[in-house]
């Protein structure tokens, strides 16, 4: 992203703060203590963060990167990955599936991650979208993906942003069906689950009020997770 790629979008967003960084070690960090509105979008991250405590692959001028501080809402983490795959879809032309809670996936492999911390009285909601990557890491190759030839990291930015604002004034229920819908990961999808005591095998039977996932273990007990990486079941 260069110098007039971030100016289009604060064309484009006129009453928000828009800070750029060729090189930073996490826009989750730059973020923190900033009012809701604030965007931090970096070109490179030395130590971008992932869930459960994992990094985030950040290669230099081959994805978005890119920090929102946003007011905290119910069921937030699946709204913004409501927006991420609408974004992708509008700017890139991709359908995505999402994976419960909001892992944006494309062919089976991750295409986008979201990690969202609450900060006082506000969410940070850090995303990540893998652009024009054609090689990951060893330990990645198998698990993540990019848009290949995508480059246009503004235009993507813009269309981020506008969904953001969008899904996130949505009514938790609208989210809820909107999230079911949009995810076979919500219902009927055999998965594993990595909890605290174990893995959990199942298949998925939709999402409580809160948006919790309900797995349904083989003995048609339901267990609600709350928490943990979900993944199709054989993967």
């Amino acid at each position: 992203m260069t110098p007039s790629d971030i100016e289009r979008v604060r064309r484009e967003f006129p009453g928000r703060v828009i800070d750029y960084f060729g090189s930073i070690d996490s826009t989750m960090r730059a973020a923190a203590g900033r009012a809701a509105g604030y965007v931090v979008v970096a070109g490179e991250q030395t130590a971008g963060q992932g869930r459960h405590g994992h990094s985030w692959h950040s290669a230099a001028d081959s994805g978005l990167y890119c920090s929102l501080v946003l007011k905290p809402t119910p069921v937030l983490t699946l709204a913004l990955g409501l927006a991420t795959a609408d974004a992708i879809a509008q700017a890139a032309g991709v359908e995505c599936d999402l994976r419960w809670p909001n892992d944006v996936m494309l062919g089976g492999k991750k295409v986008a991650g979201i990690l969202v911390q609450l900060s006082g009285a506000t969410a940070i909601a850090g995303i990540g979208i893998n652009l024009s990557q054609t090689a990951f890491p060893a330990e990645l190759e198998a698990l993540a993906t990019s848009l290949k030839t995508y480059t246009d990291a503004a235009e993507i930015l813009i269309a981020l942003l506008r969904e953001v604002d969008r899904y996130t004034s949505e009514d938790p229920e609208d989210i809820l069906r909107l999230f079911t819908h949009a995810s076979s990961y919500a219902c009927g999808r055999r998965v594993r689950v990595d909890q605290p005591d174990g893995v959990i095998e199942g298949t998925t039977a939709g999402l409580d009020a809160s948006g919790f996932l309900i797995v349904r273990k083989d003995d048609g007990t339901d267990t609600l997770i709350v928490a943990g990486g979900v993944r199709a079941a054989g993967s």
